[in-house]
Protein backbone atom coordinates (compact mmCIF):
# COMPACT_ATOMS: atom_id res chain seq x y z
CA UNK A 1 0.00 0.00 0.00
CA UNK A 2 1.21 3.25 -0.79
CA UNK A 3 1.93 5.83 1.94
CA UNK A 4 4.78 7.79 0.41
CA UNK A 5 2.43 10.79 -0.03
CA UNK A 6 1.81 10.92 3.44
CA UNK A 7 5.50 10.41 4.50
CA UNK A 8 6.44 13.35 2.79
CA UNK A 9 3.91 15.53 4.56
CA UNK A 10 5.04 14.14 7.63
CA UNK A 11 8.55 15.28 7.05
CA UNK A 12 8.43 18.86 5.85
CA UNK A 13 7.67 20.29 9.11
CA UNK A 14 6.87 24.64 8.69
CA UNK A 15 7.48 24.07 4.72
CA UNK A 16 6.24 26.45 2.51
CA UNK A 17 4.22 25.80 -0.44
CA UNK A 18 3.73 26.86 -3.37
CA UNK A 19 0.55 25.41 -4.87
CA UNK A 20 0.34 21.71 -6.43
CA UNK A 21 1.56 21.28 -9.21
CA UNK A 22 -0.42 19.22 -12.48
CA UNK A 23 1.85 16.11 -13.20
CA UNK A 24 1.00 13.24 -14.91
CA UNK A 25 0.50 10.43 -12.69
CA UNK A 26 1.27 6.20 -13.44
CA UNK A 27 -1.73 3.64 -13.31
CA UNK A 28 -0.65 0.18 -12.44
CA UNK A 29 0.53 -1.97 -15.53
CA UNK A 30 -1.60 -4.94 -17.18
CA UNK A 31 -0.43 -7.88 -18.25
CA UNK A 32 -2.88 -8.42 -20.37
CA UNK A 33 -1.78 -4.99 -22.27
CA UNK A 34 0.54 -5.30 -25.68
CA UNK A 35 3.34 -2.37 -25.02
CA UNK A 36 5.25 -3.85 -27.76
CA UNK A 37 6.80 -0.10 -29.20
CA UNK A 38 5.87 1.34 -26.17
CA UNK A 39 9.63 2.67 -24.06
CA UNK A 40 10.75 1.27 -20.73
CA UNK A 41 12.97 3.10 -18.05
CA UNK A 42 14.13 1.96 -14.62
CA UNK A 43 11.66 3.25 -11.33
CA UNK A 44 13.55 5.35 -9.31
CA UNK A 45 12.65 5.58 -5.63
CA UNK A 46 13.75 8.79 -5.12
CA UNK A 47 11.42 11.99 -4.28
CA UNK A 48 9.44 13.50 -7.09
CA UNK A 49 10.99 17.00 -8.02
CA UNK A 50 8.99 19.89 -10.98
CA UNK A 51 11.55 22.78 -11.71
CA UNK A 52 9.10 25.07 -13.00
CA UNK A 53 11.50 27.24 -14.69
CA UNK A 54 12.56 28.99 -11.30
CA UNK A 55 12.14 27.10 -7.93
CA UNK A 56 12.03 23.18 -7.50
CA UNK A 57 8.56 21.90 -6.11
CA UNK A 58 7.85 18.80 -4.43
CA UNK A 59 4.65 16.83 -5.93
CA UNK A 60 2.89 18.05 -2.76
CA UNK A 61 3.70 21.70 -3.64
CA UNK A 62 6.20 22.01 -1.34
CA UNK A 63 9.43 24.51 -2.08
CA UNK A 64 12.51 22.61 -1.98
CA UNK A 65 15.59 24.74 -1.19
CA UNK A 66 18.63 23.30 -2.99
CA UNK A 67 21.98 25.23 -2.70
CA UNK A 68 22.67 27.66 -5.50
CA UNK A 69 25.27 25.89 -7.34
CA UNK A 70 23.01 22.59 -7.78
CA UNK A 71 20.46 24.49 -10.03
CA UNK A 72 23.23 26.35 -12.00
CA UNK A 73 22.34 25.88 -15.63
CA UNK A 74 19.27 24.65 -14.92
CA UNK A 75 16.38 25.75 -17.89
CA UNK A 76 13.99 28.62 -17.65
CA UNK A 77 11.27 25.61 -19.01
CA UNK A 78 9.54 22.78 -16.81
CA UNK A 79 11.45 19.99 -16.28
CA UNK A 80 9.91 16.93 -14.45
CA UNK A 81 11.65 14.05 -11.99
CA UNK A 82 13.14 12.36 -9.75
CA UNK A 83 15.94 13.20 -6.77
CA UNK A 84 17.50 10.66 -6.11
CA UNK A 85 21.24 8.98 -4.92
CA UNK A 86 20.91 5.36 -5.36
CA UNK A 87 18.51 2.57 -5.15
CA UNK A 88 16.83 1.76 -1.67
CA UNK A 89 18.09 5.33 0.09
CA UNK A 90 14.78 6.99 -0.17
CA UNK A 91 15.38 7.61 3.46
CA UNK A 92 18.59 9.83 2.98
CA UNK A 93 16.92 11.72 -0.23
CA UNK A 94 14.01 12.84 1.98
CA UNK A 95 15.94 13.72 4.71
CA UNK A 96 18.40 15.71 2.64
CA UNK A 97 15.74 17.71 0.73
CA UNK A 98 13.23 18.40 3.85
CA UNK A 99 15.38 20.71 4.96
CA UNK A 100 14.99 24.21 5.07
CA UNK A 101 18.76 25.28 5.16
CA UNK A 102 20.29 22.99 2.70
CA UNK A 103 23.31 21.49 3.87
CA UNK A 104 26.77 20.04 1.33
CA UNK A 105 24.59 16.61 0.68
CA UNK A 106 22.54 17.71 -1.47
CA UNK A 107 26.10 16.79 -3.75
CA UNK A 108 25.22 13.31 -3.62
CA UNK A 109 21.62 13.97 -4.87
CA UNK A 110 20.71 13.85 -8.58
CA UNK A 111 17.72 15.15 -10.78
CA UNK A 112 16.65 12.47 -12.72
CA UNK A 113 14.55 13.72 -15.76
CA UNK A 114 11.69 11.88 -17.46
CA UNK A 115 9.70 14.36 -18.74
CA UNK A 116 9.57 18.05 -20.01
CA UNK A 117 5.65 19.10 -19.80
CA UNK A 118 3.94 21.04 -22.15
CA UNK A 119 6.33 21.01 -25.39
CA UNK A 120 5.19 19.40 -28.18
CA UNK A 121 5.88 15.65 -29.80
CA UNK A 122 6.07 12.30 -28.05
CA UNK A 123 8.08 11.87 -24.85
CA UNK A 124 11.24 10.80 -26.97
CA UNK A 125 11.36 13.97 -28.74
CA UNK A 126 10.00 16.36 -25.39
CA UNK A 127 13.16 14.91 -23.91
CA UNK A 128 15.40 15.37 -26.84
CA UNK A 129 14.17 19.41 -26.21
CA UNK A 130 16.21 19.34 -23.34
CA UNK A 131 18.82 17.11 -24.02
CA UNK A 132 19.43 20.00 -26.98
CA UNK A 133 19.49 22.18 -24.15
CA UNK A 134 21.90 20.37 -22.06
CA UNK A 135 24.49 20.32 -25.03
CA UNK A 136 24.91 24.87 -24.50
CA UNK A 137 24.15 24.28 -20.90
CA UNK A 138 25.90 21.21 -18.95
CA UNK A 139 24.42 20.38 -15.39
CA UNK A 140 26.66 17.62 -13.84
CA UNK A 141 22.98 17.49 -11.38
CA UNK A 142 20.69 16.97 -14.37
CA UNK A 143 20.43 13.84 -15.74
CA UNK A 144 17.82 12.32 -18.65
CA UNK A 145 16.50 8.92 -17.78
CA UNK A 146 17.14 6.30 -20.68
CA UNK A 147 14.29 5.12 -22.35
CA UNK A 148 14.43 1.77 -24.14
CA UNK A 149 12.56 0.59 -27.00
CA UNK A 150 10.26 -2.09 -26.10
CA UNK A 151 11.11 -4.74 -28.68
CA UNK A 152 9.12 -8.05 -26.46
CA UNK A 153 7.11 -8.86 -23.71
CA UNK A 154 10.30 -11.15 -22.72
CA UNK A 155 12.32 -8.29 -23.03
CA UNK A 156 9.94 -6.26 -20.38
CA UNK A 157 10.13 -8.79 -18.27
CA UNK A 158 14.23 -9.63 -18.21
CA UNK A 159 14.65 -5.85 -17.49
CA UNK A 160 12.01 -6.08 -14.45
CA UNK A 161 13.86 -9.04 -13.25
CA UNK A 162 17.32 -7.06 -13.69
CA UNK A 163 16.41 -3.75 -12.00
CA UNK A 164 14.51 -6.19 -9.04
CA UNK A 165 17.49 -8.22 -8.53
CA UNK A 166 19.95 -4.94 -8.52
CA UNK A 167 17.04 -3.86 -5.83
CA UNK A 168 15.81 -1.15 -7.55
CA UNK A 169 11.82 -0.36 -7.21
CA UNK A 170 10.65 -1.62 -10.73
CA UNK A 171 10.05 -0.04 -14.31
CA UNK A 172 7.85 2.43 -16.19
CA UNK A 173 6.96 1.76 -19.52
CA UNK A 174 5.05 4.73 -21.94
CA UNK A 175 3.50 5.05 -25.46
CA UNK A 176 6.17 7.09 -27.07
CA UNK A 177 3.71 8.79 -29.38
CA UNK A 178 1.51 9.93 -26.68
CA UNK A 179 1.61 13.59 -26.38
CA UNK A 180 2.43 15.20 -22.81
CA UNK A 181 -0.66 15.13 -20.63
CA UNK A 182 -1.71 15.36 -17.09
CA UNK A 183 -3.46 13.58 -14.66
CA UNK A 184 -3.20 9.10 -14.02
CA UNK A 185 -2.88 8.37 -17.69
CA UNK A 186 -2.84 5.03 -19.42
CA UNK A 187 -0.35 5.66 -21.51
CA UNK A 188 2.49 5.71 -18.35
CA UNK A 189 2.42 2.32 -16.37
CA UNK A 190 4.45 1.09 -13.59
CA UNK A 191 5.25 -2.52 -13.50
CA UNK A 192 6.19 -4.11 -10.25
CA UNK A 193 6.70 -7.50 -9.24
CA UNK A 194 4.23 -6.56 -6.77
CA UNK A 195 1.67 -3.93 -7.09
CA UNK A 196 1.19 -1.22 -4.93
CA UNK A 197 -1.93 0.99 -4.72
CA UNK A 198 -3.26 4.17 -2.69
CA UNK A 199 -4.95 4.48 0.16
CA UNK A 200 -6.97 7.69 2.20
CA UNK A 201 -5.18 8.05 5.83
CA UNK A 202 -7.98 8.61 8.31
CA UNK A 203 -6.16 8.74 11.13
CA UNK A 204 -2.32 8.49 12.69
CA UNK A 205 -2.35 6.10 15.75
CA UNK A 206 0.22 6.55 18.63
CA UNK A 207 2.52 3.96 19.47
CA UNK A 208 2.44 2.02 22.96
CA UNK A 209 4.64 0.90 25.22
CA UNK A 210 7.88 1.53 24.43
CA UNK A 211 6.85 3.41 21.76
CA UNK A 212 4.57 5.65 23.59
CA UNK A 213 4.59 8.70 21.74
CA UNK A 214 5.75 7.57 18.41
CA UNK A 215 3.52 7.26 15.52
CA UNK A 216 2.56 4.09 15.70
CA UNK A 217 0.45 2.97 12.94
CA UNK A 218 -1.72 4.56 10.05
CA UNK A 219 -5.23 3.63 10.20
CA UNK A 220 -6.75 3.61 6.26
CA UNK A 221 -9.44 3.39 3.80
CA UNK A 222 -8.28 2.13 0.06
CA UNK A 223 -10.82 2.56 -2.70
CA UNK A 224 -13.30 -0.73 -1.96
CA UNK A 225 -13.97 1.46 1.37
CA UNK A 226 -12.26 -1.33 3.18
CA UNK A 227 -10.56 0.11 6.39
CA UNK A 228 -7.01 -1.40 8.14
CA UNK A 229 -4.19 -0.49 9.80
CA UNK A 230 -0.47 -0.54 8.44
Amino acid sequence: MKIKTLLLLLIFPLAVFAGKPDLFLLKNYDEKLDVVGWVMSEKLDGIRGFWNGEKLISRGGVVLNPPKYWTQNFPNFPIDGELWTKRGDFETVSSIVRRKKPDERWGIVSFNIFEVPNQAGGILQRLMILQDYLKQNPSKIIKIIEQIPVKSKQQLNDYLSKIINKKGEGIVVRNPKTAYQTGRLSSALKVKKYQDDECIVLEILGGKGKYTGQMGALKCQDKAGKIFKI
